[in-house]
């Protein structure tokens, strides 16, 4: 996670999800909106290749009560193709560690 740094300096788990490059890219025009868009891929392509890994271990080798693993499962028992369900947990997981990190470094300052 070298590659986030200090995660304080994202004030929204959305920031933190975009400046990897896993959140969704707009790709409506007029009245279209389509249901279904591809990863935004404007971030960091090392914080993707590490986050899919992590996800692939997380489904091969995760219990199965882990938040991560959970969401992963229901993804891919609703049909969603290898790649949506991947990109989705990777993204799960990138929102439950901000929340983690964050919550660990603000407690730790208020105890000095």
């Amino acid at each position: 996670m070298a590659e986030v740094g200090d995660v304080r300096r994202f004030d929204r788990r959305s920031s933190l999800v975009a400046f990897a490059g896993i959140d969704p890219a707009v790709s409506q025009s007029g009245t279209r909106n389509p249901g279904s868009s591809p990863a935004s891929k404007r971030g960091s392509a090392h914080l993707r290749r590490t986050l899919f890994q992590i996800v692939s271990t997380h489904l091969k080798r995760s219990p199965e009560d882990e938040p991560v693993y959970r969401f992963l499962d229901r993804k891919r028992r609703e049909g969603k193709p290898y790649y949506a369900y991947m990109t989705a947990a990777m993204n799960k997981f990138l929102r439950i560690y901000h929340a983690r990190v964050k919550e660990f470094l603000d407690a730790g300052e208020s105890d000095v």
